[in-house]
């Protein structure tokens, strides 16, 4: 998929470094990288998460590393997730430049150098994540010494690599703003019918030269990708809902339960129910 690139340095101004919060109706598709790193903690919501070619759910408390012009996306338009926020923290290379002779910043730069996949950190202490709130509000030399700690911090956490080492991002403004709207489109209208023929007509572009242009930037096929988003929103409703199965697989937009049991064992490695059992 083709990434679009977020210029950092509008928002930056004179600061070193980019810090702030946020809250929106939803989190939209919106594929990009930028040359610095990013830090984010998700403070309410949950949804899809695409970081390279990694696709995963996300929720409250997500908290992620992300290198250097690694593509990313948080979205849960299709979820029904209600009012979303995140706290972003956006740093450059050239900042880091500045600390990287100190042997005291020997822990950082481990840290940075495996977000180069993106770093998930599943268990950090709550201490980091207050940390991560209140440094939108720090001035001056304070904003840098809690960046600094934070990033120490989360060298001692556990982290899990989010994109493969083989992923190679290709970039395009005009294919990103392409396959951003029929990403959209997907995440809007997976609980319903999607065709083809709808995807391919967003862009102007035939059936074929759609399946080709959208697996050549997805590394997946149309119809695998929707069932990934459609699956994704079942183990949502799996875990937060008590509808039954035969429900869940009718609001996610699979007609056939049979189909929904088959492609959900495929992409998960157990039955919805016992998914559900697992509180995974």
């Amino acid at each position: 998929m083709k990434a679009a690139l977020e210029n950092i340095e509008t928002l930056k101004g004179k600061d070193s470094f980019v810090a702030y919060g946020f809250t929106v109706p939803f989190f939209q598709f919106k594929w990009h990288y930028h040359p610095e790193y990013e830090l984010t903690l998700i403070t309410k919501g949950h949804g899809k998460r695409v970081v390279g070619d990694s696709h995963e759910n996300f929720s409250t408390g997500d908290l992620v590393l992300i290198g250097p012009e690694l593509p990313h996306t948080w979205s849960n338009e299709s979820f029904g997730a209600g009012e979303s926020s995140a706290i972003v923290i956006q740093f450059s290379q050239e900042f880091i430049d500045k600390f990287s002779t100190l042997n005291e910043c020997a822990a950082i730069l481990q840290v940075l150098q495996r977000s180069n996949c993106g770093s998930f950190f599943p268990t950090a202490h709550f201490e980091i994540a207050n940390a991560i709130k209140m440094l939108p509000h720090k001035k001056g030399l304070d904003r840098i010494v809690a960046l600094l700690d934070i990033l120490e911090a989360l060298s001692g956490e556990a982290s899990q690599p989010l994109s493969s080492g083989v992923y190679s991002a290709s970039r395009s403004s005009e294919s990103a703003h392409r396959i951003n709207k029929v990403c959209r489109f997907i995440q809007e209208k997976s609980a319903g019918n999607i065709s083809l023929e709808q995807a391919a007509s967003l862009v102007s572009l035939s059936k074929s030269a759609f399946c080709k242009f959208f697996k050549r930037m997805m590394k997946t096929g149309f119809s695998d990708y929707v069932n990934e988003i459609r699956i994704a929103n079942a183990c949502l409703l799996l875990t937060d809902s008590d509808k039954t199965v035969r429900e869940i697989a009718a609001d996610s937009g699979f007609e056939s339960l049979t189909y929904f049991n088959r492609i959900f064992l495929r992409k998960k490695g157990k039955t919805p129910v016992a998914f559900r059992k697992s509180g995974a």
